[in-house]
């Protein structure tokens, strides 16, 4: 089936046509690395995990870029708050992303280029849209450099909004703005700001604008036109909507398609630092399984809100309910793993309901359910004993988890459990032979100390599940 997907630019769901037959080129705008990452940010980056994995079982090859802001007002800041070099704070909170992207199961993007890597590219960007009439140094000699607004007639495409309809731009200082809604595309370099936080430029020194920087690095490494950009819905205006004026304006077909997806939230409101509502990754990741977070990010339609509740349960897709869907998966993935064996790989057929909810703008509610659907019928194959059936819907179970990126099995969760993995074949020795003797015990009918077996093993945390092929455990 073909692949379509909700562009937010035309507002419709389209027929996903890639520039390339058989590639796939994805840009999706990266953290500006202030602080800690929350779970309203890596939602994003589980989005567009699931996305890359669905377009890659699709048959495609895809590249990934995803930039990192490592230079930007409020990185300067929060560092001079702290005390700290800028670039030393901008790495402490880069590498907490990484361990943030780590994880949640999410594969590293194909690229992931800083912004302060990328200079020259900029200032060449900048160039071009002066010389083309839609940008101007400030005349007050500041250094600044802004993009004119009113120099390009589809100004507030990606939004719908008119320009007499928004509010000023906030990137910065008004001085030497032609229109209120100018946005910066250079800042000049301020008394009292870090030196090693500025750039020369032909403007003088500085440092760029924050809707420059992806333009710049998405042209680099994907060209003057790619298929996908994306990333939270907040960006869409202004970010997405500068980022697409600069690049169409300096003669760049940019992006083809707009992908966006929803907010977190708390009590309502969107997940950020200024209110404070914040969910850690690595704080939430304490306290529940990391792929049941990850399961609470996808389950829902990535452009629906998720509201995030710990452990209210009259709340839809609640963390508590996210570890109950993990545990029902693990649970059949050990049934039958105990009935087949381990040497049953995934399958290269996906139930149909599945392919079609995925390839219906990634509806991951449905695929979800044909997930289930498929838990649902293997367990009944796994109590009757089927060999054949049981190893067929095993094999389309992993397939699916390997879609969503929730094999516990995968590369990616390979640490997820921590401890000593050498321990493992031991501690399941132990209890195999522990349940050769309880069934040693049944078959003379010596049922106390059959009993006392299984009782020592639940009260060790394990459920015993006796089937025709015999006693299988797991964890309760």
């Amino acid at each position: 089936m073909t692949f379509k997907l909700y562009n937010t630019a035309t507002h419709g769901i389209e027929t996903f046509e890639p520039l390339h037959e058989g590639q796939v080129s994805i840009y999706h705008c990266g953290m500006t690395v202030q602080s800690s990452p929350h779970l309203g940010h890596i939602r994003k980056e589980v989005v567009f995990d699931v996305l890359r994995r669905w377009l890659e079982c699709s048959g495609y090859q895809v590249t990934v870029v995803a930039n990192v802001t490592d230079i930007d007002d409020k990185i300067l800041a929060k560092s001079a708050a702290a005390g700290t070099p800028w670039w030393a704070h901008a790495y402490h909170y880069e590498n907490e992303l990484h361990a943030a992207y780590k994880a949640l199961g999410c594969r590293p993007p194909t690229y992931e280029p800083r912004a302060t890597g990328h200079i020259p590219e900029m200032i060449e960007l900048i160039k071009t849209l002066i010389d083309k009439g839609h940008a101007y140094p400030a005349p007050d000699h500041s250094g600044d450099v802004y993009f004119d607004v009113r120099s390009w007639p589809r100004y507030g495409e990606l939004s719908g909004m008119r320009i007499d309809d928004m509010s000023p731009a906030e990137d910065s200082d008004p001085r030497g703005k032609r229109d209120p809604r100018d946005f910066a595309l250079w800042k000049g370099h301020k008394e009292g700001e870090p030196e090693t936080a500025s750039w020369v430029s032909p403007w003088g020194r500085g440092r760029p604008g924050w809707h420059l920087e992806c333009s710049a690095m998405s042209g680099k490494y994907l060209g003057e036109a790619f298929d996908i950009h994306g990333g939270g819905i907040d960006l869409r205006f202004p970010h997405h909507e500068n980022e697409l004026a600069q690049s169409a304006a300096a003669g760049r077909p940019f992006a083809r398609y707009w992908m966006h997806n929803a907010w977190v939230t708390m009590s309502g409101e969107k997940m950020s630092k200024s209110l404070g509502n914040t969910a850690q990754v690595a704080e939430v990741t304490k306290a529940y399984s990391p792929r049941a977070v990850r399961y609470f990010l996808l389950a829902p339609h990535y452009r629906s809100m998720i509201e995030f509740s710990p452990s209210d349960e009259s709340t839809k897709g609640s963390l508590d309910e996210a570890t109950k869907a993990i545990e029902r998966i693990d649970s059949f993935l050990d049934r039958a793993g105990n009935l087949v064996g381990e040497h049953v790989t995934a399958s290269r057929e996906l139930p149909q309901a599945f392919v079609t909810a995925m390839n219906d703008d990634l509806s991951t509610p449905q695929a979800v359910a044909a997930l289930f659907s498929e838990i649902t019928d293997g367990n009944k194959s796994v109590s009757a004993g089927d060999v054949e059936a049981t190893s067929r819907h095993l094999a389309q179970v992993k397939a699916m988890l390997a879609v969503f990126g929730l094999d516990p099995q995968a590369p990616e969760w390979a640490d997820a459990a921590g401890g000593d993995a050498r321990l493992e074949p031991i501690v399941d020795g132990l209890v195999q032979a522990m349940l050769d003797q309880r069934s040693e015990a049944r078959a003379r009918k010596d049922w106390a100390t059959a009993d006392t077996i299984r009782d020592t093993l639940t009260s060790l945390g394990l459920t015993i599940e006796d089937t025709p092929a015999g006693a299988h455990w797991s964890l309760s």
